[in-house]
């Protein structure tokens, strides 16, 4: 007979317990005084389940993930909801300059390089330190070269679970060598609850606080221009399923397949932790709101979807999850009047996002 604990979300340690490159991965649950979950694995940091509840009480994993450690390695989609770095989102043709010098980086999106690359913190065993039973801190150094990147970068990312139900993820990182940095979490949402196949997205309604967004060229890289997001599908200042205008006659809609644009988040001042976006699934009741200290928040639709398999049985077709990834702009390093993502030795790499969570009557 087992004595494992027996978790809501159904999923069991020992199938999240192997050994890569020498360090072992585990299952981490943490649980609120409602009884709600978040489960994560310390392999790249990916979250499987986020159990809440619909106005009706009725639980569901509102996270896409995998319910086994090999799943998670071996997926098709290899960020489906894990931590991003060193830096996540596009940079052109994998190539920056820093104190004069080039850096080519791997080319994993076409010419371009893609969240850190193929061996980006997604794909790294993290040291896991559990704090109490809502906290877990996650560790990773990150070495000179790795990734092509410069500098030794130490790293720790702080999982939450409130029991106002916030899930609060905290980064900080430090450096030896001057270097860029660009974390962020890429969750994949299904508010509707996981399923076969998991529901779209298109009548989930979204709020963004955002006068501005970035276009992108074909390559979904930034143009270098910032432009309103009035009289565009890109506003959602106000409200609005996200498949009101997805499949507009519009050439951004276009280069990115739906929408996979960079948000500029309105701020009052510089690192600010303030809202940037909220989604109500209108048939369970759930809704999310999303805070940050970012000064950018990448939307991501869930475009390249293809049915695979995840947890319990659920599938993921295409559009089947919204991402939220706060962060700074993609490309930074090539355009001078983004917001910096240079990490200075002695300076500290800080950043903060609350994924809130509740239902409506």
């Amino acid at each position: 007979m087992s004595t494992e604990k027996e978790y809501i979300c159904g999923l069991k340690r020992e199938d999240f317990q192997t050994t890569v490159n020498g360090k072992k991965t585990d299952l981490f649950v943490l649980t609120n005084k409602k009884g709600h979950e978040v489960a994560f694995t310390n392999y790249g940091g990916a979250i499987v389940a986020i159990m809440m509840p619909d106005r009706e009480g009725k639980m569901a994993n509102v996270i896409q993930g995998h319910d086994n450690i090999q799943d998670v390695i071996s997926s098709p989609e290899p960020y489906r909801s894990t931590l991003i770095g060193r830096y996540g989102n596009r940079i052109a043709k994998g190539r920056f300059t820093l104190n004069g010098k080039e850096y080519q980086l791997a080319q994993n999106d076409g010419q371009n390089s893609l969240h850190g690359g193929p061996k980006g913190f997604h794909t790294k065993v993290w040291e896991a330190r559990q704090m109490n039973d809502n906290s877990v801190a996650l560790l990773y150094t990150s070495s000179y070269g790795e990734e092509s990147f410069t500098g030794e970068v130490k790293i720790c990312v702080e999982y939450t679970f409130t029991d106002n139900d916030e899930l609060i993820i905290e980064y900080l990182a430090t450096t030896n060598k001057k270097t860029i940095i660009n974390l962020t979490h890429h969750a994949y949402f299904s508010l509707a609850g996981i399923a076969n196949p998991t529901p779209t997205i298109d009548d989930l309604r979204c709020e963004i606080n955002a006068d501005f967004y970035l276009p992108v060229d074909n390559e979904c890289i930034p143009t270098g221009e910032i432009l309103k997001v009035a009289d565009t599908p890109f506003d959602f200042r106000t409200p609005k399923a996200i498949g009101r205008d997805i499949n507009a006659d519009n050439e951004q809609l276009k280069n990115g397949n739906g929408y996979d644009h960079c948000y500029v988040l309105n701020k009052k001042e510089e690192g600010e932790l303030s809202f940037a976006a909220k989604i109500t699934e209108p048939a369970s009741g759930r809704t999310m709101a999303v805070y940050t200290t970012e000064p950018g928040m990448q939307m991501y639709s869930d475009n390249w979807g293809n049915g695979c398999p995840g947890q319990h049985g659920a599938t993921f077709p295409k559009r089947s999850a919204v991402c939220f990834e706060c962060q700074h702009f993609p490309d930074s390093p090539n355009r001078p009047y983004f917001p910096s993502v240079i990490l200075e030795p002695g300076c500290e790499y800080k950043q903060k996002t609350i994924y809130a969570f509740s239902v409506e009557n």
